[in-house]
């Protein structure tokens, strides 16, 4: 018997947790870029408190702690394994805790900023994790991801974008993944195909302007050419 995707995707990370921050973590990436932009806008939108949803070994909690000490951090991260490298490097139990993106065990607000850094293209339904993120949000919400319609060569994207103009880019994922709806990879585990445009609608529903980033090289439209996009949301709330 074939193994559910979340079975899949823990055993991934507990056999690859050793070598998570090798694989995942760049100096130069897209989320190290998106997360120095983040750090600038809790600054101006003067946060007190952010929640980061999927933090695997905890990269952008140390740097919160670092960059705004007495800020109060929590870190979302179901994989025991992932959980133990983050206490390993610093985090206390308390700041790095297990849970469930699509039903966060936190009341309404309680968080100036909630944020995910390439989580939401390993959960099945994001718009799930989109809501809780932005119902426990106070301030802001933002989230690095990537944009799978500005991805691959021009033909490609192309081909992407038309299907989705028509609404046909479910179909057309069903069948390019063999009707599991997911794909697995020795570099990212099991992942969906995934773009921060598919959200944007529900953030704009919920917040008082909505800001993107391409945080990769692209041309003057994300959408068609950025293979991973930022996105921050503002609440209208003080």
């Amino acid at each position: 018997m074939t193994a559910d995707p979340v079975t899949i995707q823990r055993e991934y990370y507990r056999r690859t947790a050793s070598q998570y921050d090798d694989r995942h973590v760049h100096s130069d990436g897209e989320h190290t870029f998106a997360l120095w932009f983040m750090v600038s806008m809790i600054r101006y939108l003067e946060c007190r408190s952010v929640l980061d949803i999927g933090s695997g070994t905890g990269r952008e909690l140390i740097m919160l702690k670092k960059e705004m000490p007495g800020i109060r951090i929590c870190g979302i991260e179901p994989s025991p394994e992932l959980r133990a490298a983050a206490q390993a490097k610093g985090l206390a139990p308390h700041e790095i805790v297990d849970g469930d993106a699509q039903a966060l065990k936190y009341p309404d607000g309680d968080f100036d900023l909630v944020c995910a850094f390439g989580a939401l293209h390993h959960i099945p339904k994001p718009s799930l994790a989109v809501g809780e993120m932005l119902r426990v949000s106070r301030r802001a919400v933002f989230i690095s991801d990537a944009n799978n319609f500005g991805q691959g060569s021009a033909p490609a994207r192309a081909v992407k974008q038309i299907a989705n103009f028509l609404g046909l880019w479910p179909l057309l994922d069903f069948i390019k993944s063999r009707g599991k709806g997911y794909r697995l990879s020795e570099g990212d585990g099991l992942s969906y195909s995934y773009s921060v445009f598919n959200d944007y609608a529900q953030v704009r529903r919920a917040c008082a302007s909505v800001h993107l980033l391409n945080t990769t090289a692209a041309g003057v439209n994300p959408y068609r050419t950025a293979s991973h996009v930022a996105l921050l949301g503002i609440k209208s709330g003080s």
